[in-house]
């Protein structure tokens, strides 16, 4: 670790003295090891628990499934339509997300207000809806969300030009490596298949050790099976989508140190996700077990509740005990894993250093702002609701979906179509966001620590971060 003078950002792009701190911890690149190996074996481990499970005991779902392949199944319903939708909402999305980024990057100031005003009107429409409709309780909450929107939104306008100059720099780290977006969609392709595997040895497990009553009837999951299954799903997607968020880490950091590494598949992209699946494997896996370990608590909470095993009170409270830890837990692995993706450190020594600098920096504040998530989220929906109108017009239109017009009518295809588009769309453009959220934190970790190098390699960008961070946030130079 390398200790230099603590400092504050001026509008030329020097550090000043004044912090709350006079050090702070820099972090450097660590040598190349393997860190956390034993989680990383307990990572691999549980992705070959999922397949083994799934061929020991979903024989019966996979000839199922080889049956419906076949033909030996009669279907009611032709789903060659439904799969030839899928598959183009799955195109149009993803294209669809690419034109988003670029109107992210164009107009990110305007995004950020127009997120903040929509939830704030969507609230509002919430409590008249609800009132009108004579649910007196959902007016309230509705009232109550309309007046926090309100004063958060009074609170933090003074920051939107600081976070859209952060939103523009990440976009374009991401456009100079959009190779990131290539990588997004492996990743997105092998949580399906991981999905689709556990979910063979998930019905099959149920059917091996659920417990009935005397007719045969009423049948529920050994909670001790259903713990594990959970926790061994939740590992594996915790893995996948933090594996992600450090390789895009990884590609910002080698953007903005060296300019020379961007490019579709240059050293930052390659770089980022080989070592994101290699040394840094292990510290992914420790803090994506953490989550899974609450989730699949959760889960199991959720179940026991639903089948009247546990007091209703109690188990609600207990649920709500575990969403906040688990809250608690993912905004250190959000910040921690950004460490991990841009210096290599294993997890626990990258969670201290990257919260050390935020809060010797004075930007314990600056870090809990959230504003450009709302973007996302507006994207997100938006993007789901063209794809939606899209699959809505093919749909009754009669080609693809003629299966479902004639079984149960036009209107149904319709829906059925509308279905599909928005899900595809919002899943897809979610994902690219988070993408770009990476890309968001990693940026505001590095402008914290790495100002001089940012102003050396990108003089404009450089130039908008910080006149937008005095503007925004003027408290931190004194």
């Amino acid at each position: 670790m390398q200790v230099v003078q603590g400092t504050a950002i001026d509008t030329a792009g020097n550090d000043n003295s004044g912090m709350h701190d006079p050090n702070f911890t820099k972090g450097e690149v660590q040598p190349k090891k393997c860190r956390d190996p034993f989680f990383a074996l307990l990572g691999v481990v549980n992705f070959i628990a999922i397949v083994v499970v799934a061929g020991i005991y979903g024989k019966d779902t996979i000839t199922q499934i080889e049956n419906a392949v076949d033909g030996e199944d009669e279907s009611e319903f032709e789903y060659y339509g439904v799969i030839m939708l899928i598959a183009l909402m799955g195109v149009l999305s993803l294209l669809t997300s690419f034109v988003m980024i670029l109107i992210m990057m164009a107009i990110p100031m305007f995004l950020i207000k127009l997120s903040l005003i929509a939830t704030i009107v969507l609230s509002g429409l919430l409590a008249l809806f609800s009132f009108a409709t004579g649910n007196m309780i959902g007016g309230i909450i509705g009232i109550i969300i309309f007046a926090l929107g309100v004063c958060y939104a009074r609170c933090v306008w003074d920051r939107i030009p600081f976070a859209s100059a952060n939103l523009k720099t990440a976009c374009t780290s991401i456009k100079h490596n959009c190779g990131t977006l290539l990588v997004a969609i492996f990743f997105v392709i092998l949580a399906f298949i991981m999905s689709f595997v556990w979910g063979i040895g998930f019905f099959g497990v149920f059917e091996n050790t659920k417990q009935c009553d005397g007719n045969g009837e009423n049948c529920t999951f050994s909670y001790v099976s259903f713990f594990f299954m959970a926790l061994v799903y939740f590992f594996g997607h915790q893995i996948i989508q933090n594996t992600l968020h450090v390789s895009v880490a990884g590609a910002v950091g080698s953007w903005w140190f060296e300019p020379d590494s961007n490019g579709i598949c240059g050293s930052a992209v390659c770089g980022g996700v080989i070592r994101a699946m290699t040394t840094s494997f292990g510290s992914i896996c420790f803090g994506s077990l953490l989550v899974a370990i609450i989730q699949a608590l959760r889960a199991v909470a959720n179940q026991a509740r639903q089948n009247g095993d546990v007091n209703p009170i109690i188990g609600c409270l207990v649920e709500c005990l575990l969403s906040c830890l688990q809250g608690i837990i993912e905004y250190f692995n959000k910040w921690a894993f950004i460490y991990v993706g841009l210096y290599g450190y294993g997890y626990m020594e990258a969670g201290k250093n990257v919260m050390s600098l935020f809060k010797n920096r004075g930007w314990d504040a600056i870090i809990a702002d959230d504003l450009v998530g709302n973007v996302f989220f507006l994207l997100s929906l938006v993007t789901g609701g063209i794809m939606g109108g899209i699959a809505y017009g093919i749909a009754i239109e009669g080609t693809l979906l003629k299966a479902f017009i004639t079984e149960f009518g036009i209107e149904v295809a319709g829906y059925v179509g509308l279905g599909i588009g928005f899900v595809m769309g919002l899943i897809l453009c979610s994902i690219f966001m988070g993408t770009i959220s990476s890309a968001v934190n990693a940026v505001i970790v590095l402008f914290a620590e790495a100002p001089s190098e940012f102003e050396s390699n990108y003089p404009e960008l450089s130039s908008e971060m910080r006149a937008a961070w005095v503007g925004s946030y003027p408290d931190s130079l004194s």
